[in-house]
């Protein structure tokens, strides 16, 4: 047989079941770029005791990551042996090219799955220049939350849909060029060439979030042809929107590998297709315990009350992308309501039937976006589930967590109000319907 690494990259991927790139990708890399998928032969040299960290963060568009590499002079050993850092924000859309510095504080950090070794992935919040959160750090509020509310031990496990698209970022993977594939059905959890493509992704994927450190729980073929979902947790506290942003970050560099672009967008297909979400499933210490299903029942309730402002929290454009996607239809409750029921895939949060039948567990609310912000995302759940109802911290506003400075020109992402959002809200009593 002939040696597999002499082959050219298309020969591989026809081997391996992933169809190559267009003929004209938008971007294509250059030849001395590129090894043919052979391992790169420098990833071997000696490092000396020094350590590659790459810094993650969340530029200013809420839902996208940047990342750069320092060198340390030894392993680190906890996150107060990182340095921080800074990054021009005026590239990031974070600040202006006058005054463009924004900072960077580890938080967390993880084993390299492409450097291996020492090397390490270090997640990042972003910081003012006086050292005070910048207005696009949702992870300062949700830590503060999570601090108050952590007597309840908040256990959170997300699934995180997206699509593979072609290298030109529009048309997703091995789909038909001139056509649509044959209708939902088939692909979900499905096997065969015919039904599933990406796999080679999904499975490298999973091994570098298992080496790194990740709370991977699952993976699994979605509804949508070319369309997938993996699971993290279950997490407590802020860990949750640490490790799913680094999980993103390396699912994206593991399909650059494969010439594969990774979508986020809760609706990237119109018509007929599901869209992709972010379900959050999640539970406190009183609800995994027997009696624990009252518990839920009476969230339920506060959840209903506060439904436009998860809305506005649970996409990055203030509920503008869920308007796509939380249609009522394609396993989703509609935007304008809020409803739950058991194991009801077409409401806004569905609690297990194992949970009605044990009397205690969890459950998952279904209405966040894929590309939501993970720290926004269970910072509103906190504040509405527990310290609302605790008379703890009422909001986290920009005011209180993140004090403007007039001289930065950050981009300012003013939530959908309800009338935007065409939510039709009729008040009887204390409940909203």
């Amino acid at each position: 047989m002939i040696d597999r690494l002499s082959q050219t990259r298309s020969s591989l991927r026809k081997m391996n079941k992933i169809l190559p790139p267009p003929a004209t990708p938008a971007t294509p890399a250059p030849e001395e770029d590129r090894l043919d998928l052979k391992s790169n032969p420098y990833l071997n040299l000696d490092q000396h005791g020094a350590v590659m960290a790459y810094y993650i963060w969340i530029d200013g568009t809420g839902e996208n990551m940047r990342g750069k590499t320092k060198t340390l002079p030894r392993k680190p050993t906890s996150v107060s042996d990182l340095p921080e850092w800074n990054y021009d924000g005026s590239s990031t859309g974070q600040s202006t090219g006058e005054n463009s510095d924004v900072l960077l504080r580890p938080v967390a950090f993880y084993r390299d799955p492409f450097r291996r070794g020492d090397n390490i992935l270090v997640m990042c919040e972003t910081l003012c220049p006086d050292g005070s959160p910048h207005p696009t750090n949702h992870r300062y509020g949700c830590k503060d939350k999570m601090d108050q509310a952590s007597a309840h031990k908040p256990w959170f496990g997300i699934e995180q849909e997206y699509t593979m698209l072609d290298s030109n970022g529009k048309h997703p993977f091995c789909w038909p060029k001139n056509g649509y594939p044959g209708p939902q059905g088939p692909y979900y959890c499905g096997v065969g060439a015919n039904r599933v493509h990406g796999r080679s992704i999904v499975e490298a994927h999973y091994r570098a979030c298992m080496y790194a450190g990740i709370k991977i729980a699952g993976s699994n073929a979605e509804v949508m042809p070319s369309q997938w979902e993996y699971q993290v947790g279950p997490c407590e506290g802020v860990e949750m929107g640490d490790m799913l942003w680094v999980s993103r970050w390396i699912l994206c560099r593991v399909a650059e590998e494969f010439d594969v672009v990774i979508s986020f967008d809760p609706k990237p297909i119109k018509g007929d297709w599901n869209g992709a979400g972010l379900h959050t499933n999640i539970s406190t210490e009183a609800m995994r315990h027997p009696g624990g299903l009252a518990v839920i029942q009476d969230a339920m309730k506060r959840f209903e009350k506060m439904h436009i402002e998860h809305i506005q929290a649970y996409d990055p454009k203030g509920g503008e992308d869920n308007k796509r996607r939380l249609t009522g239809a394609h396993e989703t409750a509609s935007i304008h309501e809020f409803s739950y029921g058991v194991a009801n895939r077409g409401a806004s949060v569905r609690i297990p039937r194992q949970v009605e039948k044990d009397g205690f567990g969890y459950f998952e609310d279904r209405r966040p976006a894929s590309n939501a912000d993970p720290y926004a995302v269970t910072g509103r759940i906190i504040q509405t589930m527990i310290l609302d109802a605790e008379g703890g911290i009422k909001t986290c506003s920009r005011e209180t967590q993140t004090p403007e400075i007039p001289e930065y020109n950050y981009i300012n992402k003013t939530p959908l109000s309800p009338t935007d959002l065409d939510i039709k809200i009729e008040k009887k009593g204390d409940v909203l319907f």
